[in-house]
């Protein structure tokens, strides 16, 4: 988070995609952190909202404050086990949409940029081919406007800020981001991206199952 921050998470009943006795899928809210924050205040956040009703929620995975969408959590420490190797094995399937600055080229593409973290100006993350973790993301274009395109992504890596980095190398920062927009490209209400989907194998079943929320921008 930048170090002006303030943090005003959204008042917002939960909204709750899919629940069984192994999981809790939830839609996050832009705004409202995935977990506790570490400086006072900032104990609000998605998965404490989710123990307040369900007791036995779980921690699997997490979304940037300011990212909504798809997450999901476990509900048995065996359910949480099996999903977390379900991302560090890479396959969970995740896809994006984001509106972005400018008009991202061609059509659909490949980002190969290995990212770090750039320490000086945490938490900012940045390119570098000689420290990076190798990071991959695809995309395809949904439409543009005259100033911005709407696009699909897929990382096919879960590095932090990847979307985000990603898109600024491709000249096009994803519109709203406190961190690396600026400009007209920073003056949104919010950061335009949002976890559409997931798709994973269900603990108890071990069957593909897909979880959408539609995007709200």
């Amino acid at each position: 988070m930048i170090p002006d921050f303030v943090y005003n998470p959204p008042d917002v009943p939960l909204e709750i995609l899919f629940q069984d006795d192994q999981i809790i899928v939830a839609n996050k809210p832009s705004g409202l952190l995935s977990v506790p924050g570490k400086l006072e205040g900032r104990a609000d956040c998605l998965v404490s909202r989710l123990q307040a009703a369900h007791w036995d929620t779980l921690l699997v995975h997490r979304l940037d404050c300011d990212t909504s969408g798809v997450m999901i959590f476990a509900r048995t420490k065996q359910a949480q086990g099996f999903l977390g190797q379900e991302f560090e094995k890479r396959r969970a399937k995740k896809t994006y949409i984001a509106r972005v600055w400018g008009h991202l080229t061609p059509d659909e593409g490949h980002v190969d940029l290995p990212l770090c973290a750039d320490w000086p100006n945490r938490p900012r993350q940045m390119v570098d081919h000689v420290n990076g973790r190798p990071a991959q993301t695809d995309w395809k274009v949904i439409d543009r406007d005259a100033e911005t395109t709407r696009v699909r992504l897929f990382p096919l890596t879960g590095r932090s800020h990847q979307l985000r980095v990603h898109m600024l190398a491709m000249g096009c920062p994803i519109l709203g981001d406190p961190i690396y927009a600026t400009g007209k490209a920073r003056e949104f209400p919010r950061l335009m991206l949002h976890a559409e989907s997931l798709t994973l194998h269900h603990p108890a079943t071990h069957q593909l199952v897909t979880f959408t929320a539609p995007c709200p921008f």
